[in-house]
């Protein structure tokens, strides 16, 4: 299918949040009508995204093409199981996200409201595309997008320590993208003649040898959004933006961009098969092991609580390269189901850490002794989000879990098992003194002489809905298995 058509869904799902984003800014005077338009849009979209499953979940691929960039090189797009479920992920979440922002933004009085959920809703149009994208050159352009439109939020507050962080952001992000991503990009175009996604890998009968791990560690290090060590520093740096903010970049869009194409790389542009038999892409593996083994211990030493959340996601995201690594179809699965898994447990931590901040003003993790008897919602939710990072049964983070152990014991790689479970050990190191903190500790005498309650009901609303979710993914984990075996064809 060719053009542009407002009743094709790929379209609907790129233009839906660009054209929030104008109503948005148009709404700008009434802070209502603004809210209102964002949780219309997003609903719009979330309706318009899930009504793509079933279609995909029967085996079909929706595809669609917008123009022709140069000859043989289109701004295409075709949406497979990954991507599917990397959509559905998002867009829920950006309702449940929007409902938070407008409790926090408020409780908390920030300024230039109207520009932060302009440039939410950016983000998530951009996300879309890469979602959807198919092949290296769409898939490209909306994760440069997806950097630009969430710079400003990033720096939202406007002072030296956000410019400074947005710096930071920018300058890892962009520089890996154009210094490593797009180098590979040109090299597959120039090898191939195409960038489309294909299965079974587009490279597979083009590359071998030491090209191999070459143009492996080009995308692995030019995707700097999965966060693989050392391209890392932007994520804790900025952790200074309003924790909606942090909310996104974690859970629902940036971070989640990154292992995505990682994901799709490997799959649709190498392809298992030809990582698993070039010893040059082994390198993979060891570098994904140090990242979740070394941001863990890092996160142990972090008191301020965003920080060391920042480093468990940057451990999480490893993970998911780690399980690809692997080489084996039932650990990509698990990969694949740690972007839901990962998603809905980080982003209930984030909620917490905001709540915390809008209810008590407490930002360190050494003021929360005994927050839990005046915070008892948030504190539970903040349990099952770390109980799901940990990989506890009753929460997401054991289904994925547990697809990639077993990928790992099938394919006799017990090293991998050995990351796996020492890791798992220190995330209970990193999250279970908190929750127990909150709830066994006395409270400090300064905290008794500033006594507060619970966040405003948005907050709590959202915290409850993605603990829920969280919870859900395990009890009801069929839609995102399925399209996981997909993936993986299993």
């Amino acid at each position: 299918m060719t053009g542009i058509f407002l009743t094709d869904p790929i379209t609907l799902s790129v233009a839906i949040p660009a054209l929030g984003a104008l109503l948005i800014a148009l709404g700008s005077r009434s802070p209502n009508l603004r809210e209102t338009m964002t949780l219309l849009t997003a609903t719009a979209l979330a309706v318009n995204v899930y009504a793509l499953l079933p279609d995909v979940l029967a085996g079909g691929r929706p595809a669609t093409a917008w123009f022709s960039i140069l000859p043989g090189i289109e701004m295409a797009f075709r949406i497979e199981p990954l991507g599917m479920l990397f959509a559905a992920v998002a867009s829920l979440l950006w309702i449940v996200n929007s409902v938070y922002s407008i409790g926090y933004m408020r409780g908390n009085r920030e300024h230039k409201q109207t520009r932060f959920y302009v440039c939410f809703a950016l983000a998530i149009a951009a996300t879309m595309g890469i979602a959807f994208a198919g092949n290296l050159l769409t898939l490209f352009f909306f994760y440069e997008a997806l950097t630009l439109v969430t710079y400003p939020l990033v720096t939202h507050k406007g002072n030296d320590e956000a410019r400074k962080a947005g710096r930071v952001y920018l300058g890892i992000l962009i520089g890996t993208s154009i210094g490593f991503q797009l180098l590979a990009i040109l090299w597959v175009y120039a090898s191939t003649g195409s960038g489309t996604f294909s299965d079974g890998g587009l490279i597979a009968n083009s590359f071998t040898g030491a090209p191999v791990g070459l143009l492996l560690i080009l995308f692995i290090y030019g995707i700097g959004k999965a966060a693989v060590m050392p391209v890392h520093r932007w994520l804790p740096a900025a952790m200074v933006a309003p924790t909606p903010v942090s909310a996104l970049l974690h859970a629902v869009a940036v971070v989640k961009a990154g292992v995505f194409s990682v994901i799709k790389v490997a799959v649709y542009v190498f392809g298992l098969d030809l990582l698993a038999r070039e010893a040059s892409a082994d390198w993979l593996f060891y570098a994904a092991a140090f990242t979740v083994i070394a941001a863990s211990i890092v996160a142990l030493r972090q008191d301020n609580l965003k920080r060391r959340l920042a480093y468990s996601t940057i451990s999480q995201l490893s993970y998911v390269v780690l399980a690809v690594s692997i080489y084996n179809p039932i650990a990509l699965a698990g990969a694949a189901i740690h972007i839901a898994a990962h998603a809905f447990g980080k982003i209930t931590l984030f909620f917490a850490a905001g709540s915390i901040y809008t209810a008590g003003h407490k930002t360190e993790i050494s003021q929360l002794d005994g927050i839990g008897k005046r915070m008892p919602i948030t504190m539970i939710a903040f349990a099952i989000g770390s109980f799901s990072m940990i990989g506890l049964p009753l929460t997401a983070g054991f289904v994925s879990k547990w697809y990639m152990l077993s990928g790992a014991y099938a394919a006799q790689h017990y090293l991998a098992i050995a990351v796996i479970v020492v890791s798992t050990l220190l995330n209970a190191a990193y999250f279970l003194p908190v929750i127990h903190a909150a709830f066994f500790r006395k409270e400090s005498a300064e905290s008794a002489a500033h006594p507060h309650g619970e966040a405003p009901l948005p907050i709590l609303l959202a915290l409850v809905t993605t603990a829920s979710l969280t919870v859900a993914l395990f009890l009801y984990p069929d839609p995102a298995i399925a399209l996981a075996k997909m993936l993986a064809g299993i």
